[in-house]
């Protein structure tokens, strides 16, 4: 982690709008991130899952801090308060059914990240620019799998009811960046 506190702060040079909103959806996504791990801690009394969003928590905090530092204040998704609730909830509710479900929930949120950052990176590599802020991304994805393959590692099993609650995670991450590009 003490990589990414070497990346560069770009709210001063001028970025494309399709990167704005990119950026936009990252810091909506990491806010998002920070409140499911809040969710969890104020559900769970669960020593191990504690330890676990305590952890990660920590990493999510970091990332949102330097995602923060890429773009202008006024560019953020005027949707922040949903992404807050939204978070807590995606926490809160797989945690008051036991690890498992905070397990596979974390697995279907970080696999959802893993391709929303490779399609950054992706496009950012394509078009040659901002080198410092792909390897950001890079960075902050790489934490992102270390999360997902923790949380997929712990899981013990996946009933009819998980699978459907981590399809709705995935698809409600998916509709929220689209709403956090628009604004």
């Amino acid at each position: 982690m003490s990589e990414l506190s070497a990346s560069q702060d770009f709210k001063s040079r001028e970025l494309p709008q399709w990167l704005l909103a990119e950026l936009r959806s990252d810091h909506a996504g990491e806010t998002g991130a920070v409140w499911i791990y809040r969710g969890i801690l104020a559900v769970t009394s669960n020593v191990e899952l504690r330890k676990f969003a305590e952890h990660h928590l920590t990493t999510e905090e970091q990332h949102l801090t330097l995602v923060s530092k890429q773009m202008p204040e006024q560019q953020i998704s005027i949707f922040i308060p949903v992404w807050k609730l939204a978070g807590f909830l995606t926490g809160a509710i797989p945690a008051i059914f036991g690890n498992n479900s905070v397990y596979a929930t974390i697995d279907a949120v970080e696999t959802f990240v893993d391709r929303h950052y490779q399609h950054q990176i992706d496009s950012l590599r394509q078009e040659g620019s901002f080198p410092a802020l792909r390897k950001l991304l890079e960075q902050c994805q790489a934490d992102e799998l270390c999360h997902r393959d923790e949380a997929r590692a712990a899981v013990k099993s996946r009933n009819h009811a998980l699978r459907a609650w981590c399809w709705l995670v995935g698809y409600g991450s998916a509709v929220a960046v689209k709403l956090a590009r628009w604004r």
